[in-house]
């Protein structure tokens, strides 16, 4: 019988089977991190399932921070993160942790303004809602880049991320890139000390408080403002040009980074130089352990991994994420020859 998911608050018990058949018996692997590719990752989850039903991927969606938590403290088999570990937290591993990207994804910004349903955003006035300095809906900042639009005279509902997160990390990545206050005052980060705001947990929790919030404003995962029918605005990149995140405009941005992929996959892509690329763009990974003890569910990780570059990679478009570049899946496959099982 095929199992289903269970949902238990922001946890997500999905059900995924990874074991070629008959190589090994049925294997339970543990994971946590994340809620950036959440969608894809239950997609992922779930058809690998139908496909190999002999071991369970239980991923809990709790957020990057927790993530990278639980795998330096060897709770579970694996990790997810939108933002890459430092050397720090990588020092601090009992073993070496490889980050595979997986797929490519859109933070947005995302907002609940009664009777307007199109807004575009320069790097400064993004940055200036967040640090607290642009306060209403019609500030001169946000009215000059939107001719036409009745923007109320209503204070803005600022709102980010109350847990450790990887979305969190992306966006001020690239607040810390286009703003030199934000990057001197607030910084990048998993977790930063917002000067203004709400916090949600997950982009589930922020995306619900958008949602339920008149004049507010939040970043999310592009899938996130899609599932809840929730407006998003296009950015001004580093060309000037304003863009709309796609999945063309995501690959955009990715196309030099591409090229120049460091071995370990760490790599910041937000605020790119190309034209046509929208500038909060991000891979996103999976933290795996290099040395897994238990021999059979080395393997059915492994082939899990394997799968997920190739079969998997054709499931991302359809969930409004971008799949990785042919070069980094190949550099992916080779690098995973690093994790060695058993022993």
């Amino acid at each position: 019988m095929r199992r289903r998911r269970i949902w238990i608050g922001w946890t997500v018990l999905a059900a995924a089977l990874v074991t070629a058949p008959g190589a090994y018996a049925a294997q339970l692997i543990n994971g946590a991190g994340a809620t950036f590719p959440y969608p894809i990752y239950s997609k992922w989850f779930d058809e690998f399932h139908k496909k190999y039903p002999d071991a369970a991927i239980n991923y809990q969606s709790i957020g990057s921070g927790g993530g990278i938590r639980q795998v330096l403290e060897g709770t579970v088999d694996f990790g997810a993160s939108d933002g890459p570990m430092t050397d720090e937290q990588l020092a601090q591993a009992k073993v070496p942790i490889l980050h595979l990207p997986t797929v490519l994804g859109a933070v947005v910004a995302t907002y609940n303004l009664p009777g307007v349903e199109k807004l575009k955003f320069s790097p400064e006035a993004l940055a200036g809602i967040f640090l607290g300095k642009v306060q209403m809906w019609n500030d001169p900042l946000i009215a000059k880049e939107n001719p036409g639009v009745k923007l109320p005279a209503v204070a803005i509902v600022p709102v980010h991320r109350s847990d450790g997160s990887g979305t969190s990390f992306v966006f001020t990545d690239y607040l810390s890139k286009v703003s030199s206050e934000w990057e001197k005052t607030v910084g990048r980060g998993t977790s930063v000390n917002w000067p203004v705001g709400i916090g949600g947990k997950g982009n589930e929790g922020v995306t619900g408080l958008v949602k339920q919030t008149p004049n507010s404003i939040g970043y999310v995962e592009l899938v996130y403002a899609l599932q809840n029918k929730l407006p998003y605005a296009d950015i001004r990149n580093r060309s000037g040009r304003y863009v709309a995140p796609t999945l063309e405009s995501v690959t955009a941005a990715a196309a030099a980074a591409a090229a120049k992929m460091p071995e370990d996959f760490r790599v910041s892509i937000t605020d790119p130089a190309a034209a046509d690329a929208y500038p909060i763009s991000s891979f996103t990974w999976l933290l795996i352990p290099t040395r897994i003890p238990d021999k059979a569910k080395g393997e059915a990780i492994k082939h899990f991994l394997d799968w997920m570059l190739t079969q998997g990679q054709t499931m991302a478009a359809p969930l409004n994420y971008a799949p990785l570049p042919p070069g980094v899946v190949e550099m992916e496959k080779r690098a995973l020859d690093r994790i060695t099982v058993g022993g």
